[in-house]
């Protein structure tokens, strides 16, 4: 056993007082219940103030470290891919957060599919799942749900938010809209803004999903469900995630079928057959309702618009004036958040003369060597959530 690897770990689901109202959406939709499913590492302290909040990434979930074989109220979505916490390398003692100093809390987004209320989830009026009309998802709708979470464990203010890829987004919208809840923010791999060529992707994304005969508006939890579309979705996604140079590498090294067929085409590619594996396997552990609010939400990303500032200055200026120390991470071979929107964000921060490190990683492993090099992360991480 490895001293400084966390074992097994549980999700504890925290669900809004009856009574409460539920909880509203930034579009004017509403639910009358929210639950959240998180977990926790490592110790809060008696003043309360050595808590980490952890955003995941698009199809993350709240299980960032150890090992979690089964949460029965997800079922057979939670999948062997799902056992293992998807940041383990980085969360720990002696590790990036050390939980010997600090309390790490990662939480589900909502609308997410792991067990925080969302499309699949039961509405408790009428018996069934929420579906087509489960409400449209913004950023500040993700952290204000999770700042829920914050205030019933009595944490007024984290010692530091961290965020990767999308989940970079919320860390900037939380350290912008709620500065006074943070002091370190540490946005990897992710951007001030939506470029045009992810809105592309994205929207290439939802049309697959969309366009599967099974979607049926969003209402196919009584039916087959739209793997296609979500299968689909899913490889547009990962070439854009993972290095093409890693993608050849995998295909060769992988054991992949090469007789799958189609219509009219058949694949005799392994790189085909790489890509096509990747997103039948994503169909088992995710749900295509949630796949399309989360890339809604990231399409329609304005944290300026979301901090109700007149532009960035004025949003990043909240950030001085609270004495946030930023920690912004590029990859250099990024080809989902390219290090330009890093050095944008970069840039707003030293306008408004707030304390900012930036680090440009080094990387043949593209957008997912965050998830795969703790050691070109962890020294700087550690140094500024120590310091």
């Amino acid at each position: 056993m490895s001293q400084n690897k966390i074992e097994a770990t549980h999700t504890q689901f925290y669900t809004t007082p009856e009574g409460s109202g539920g909880f509203q959406f930034i579009d004017g939709g509403s639910i009358p219940e929210l639950t959240l499913a998180y977990e926790t590492y490592g110790e809060l302290n008696a003043a309360k103030d050595n808590a980490v909040l952890l955003f995941h990434a698009l199809s993350g979930n709240q299980h960032a470290a150890g090992y979690n074989p089964a949460i029965p109220e997800i079922g057979d979505r939670w999948t062997e891919e799902c056992h293992h916490g998807w940041w383990e390398d980085f969360i720990g003692p002696g590790k990036a957060i050390d939980t010997e100093r600090y309390f790490v809390i990662c939480i589900n987004y909502v609308g997410g599919c792991y067990g925080s209320t969302g499309p699949s989830s039961i509405n408790p009026e009428t018996g069934k799942p929420y579906g087509a009309t489960f409400p449209h998802i913004n950023a500040q709708d993700i952290i204000n749900s999770q700042l829920l979470l914050l205030d019933a464990l009595g944490i007024g203010q984290l010692h530091a938010v961290i965020g990767t890829s999308t989940g970079g987004l919320l860390c900037i919208n939380l350290a912008t809209t709620h500065p006074e809840r943070t002091r370190i923010v540490i946005p990897i791999a992710t951007g001030i803004r939506t470029t045009v060529l992810n809105r592309i992707f994205l929207l290439e994304q939802i049309l697959a999903i969309e366009n599967d005969p099974n979607f049926n508006c969003g209402n196919y939890y009584d039916g087959e469900r739209p793997d296609r579309g979500l299968m689909l979705a899913r490889m547009i996604s990962h070439k854009c995630f993972v290095h093409l140079d890693a993608i050849e590498r995998r295909s060769r090294r992988d054991v992949v079928q090469t007789n799958d067929h189609f219509d009219w085409y058949s694949v005799y590619d392994q790189v085909e057959s790489y890509m096509l594996h990747q997103g039948k396997k994503f169909v088992h552990r995710f749900d295509a309702n949630t796949y399309l609010r989360i890339c809604e939400m990231w399409s329609r990303f304005d944290p300026v618009a979301d901090g109700n500032a007149e532009n960035a200055l004025e949003l990043f200026g909240r950030s001085k004036t609270h004495n946030h120390t930023y920690l912004v991470f590029s990859i250099d071979e990024d080809y989902c958040f390219y290090p330009e929107e890093q050095a944008a964000l970069v840039s707003c921060l030293k306008e408004a003369d707030v304390s900012t490190i930036h680090i440009t990683v080094h990387s043949d492993k593209g957008h997912d060597s965050f998830l795969l090099e703790p050691e070109l992360y962890t020294p700087h991480i550690a140094h500024t959530l120590n310091a």
